[in-house]
């Protein structure tokens, strides 16, 4: 390639979006497909750091949604329906998350109990150690290693937002796909 070509080339492919499937880029959002790619790669980064990060915590071999039923199973040490943990999780399937709860029953770390007829979940005595042990491993490895400072921490809080609301677009895109 004769070196102006080259030149061109690279001029063109540095403004051009990253994005996994350049098949999907539409001229009215390249920057849809943009972000999709990049909440795949940190959708798989986020995940693998669950796992890693709870492994080290002393619970191995659990699956990134295992570990986020764990948490959430956790979260504010209230008992929760298995209805309520799909749709807090945003997880159509409850099988996936009965699993996920069989698991960590299995494991000691999550305890269910009737209630008449319902069945909550809350984590054990032991599950609590492996979640503080959790928070622990994350301060050191994630939050100090972050350095935020108010900027950014506003900047995380923005991106939170903005995931929430195109959670709620995707979410309504696919029961539009659904009813096609």
């Amino acid at each position: 390639m004769p070196r102006k070509a080259a030149v061109s080339s690279a001029k063109k492919s540095a403004n051009s979006p990253i994005v996994s499937s350049a098949h999907l880029v539409s001229p009215r959002s390249a920057e849809m497909s943009e972000f999709e790619f990049g909440l795949i790669v940190a959708g798989n980064a986020f995940h693998r750091w669950i796992a890693h990060c709870m492994s080290a915590a002393g619970l191995k071999d659990l699956t990134p949604l295992d570990v986020l039923v764990l948490h959430h199973v956790t979260h504010r040490a209230r008992d929760k329906r298995l209805a309520d943990i799909c749709f807090i999780m945003n997880v159509e399937d409850t099988h996936l998350i009965n699993y996920s709860l069989k698991k960590l029953q299995g494991l000691g770390v999550v305890a269910s109990s009737k209630n008449g007829k319902e069945v909550t979940y809350a984590s054990t005595e032991e599950g609590q150690q492996y979640v503080q042990r959790y928070r622990e491993i994350r301060e050191t490895c994630l939050i100090d290693a972050l350095k935020a400072d108010d900027a950014l921490n506003r900047d995380i809080g923005e991106l939170a937002r903005l995931l929430r609301v195109l959670s709620g677009v995707y979410d309504q895109a696919a029961r539009a796909a659904a009813s096609l």
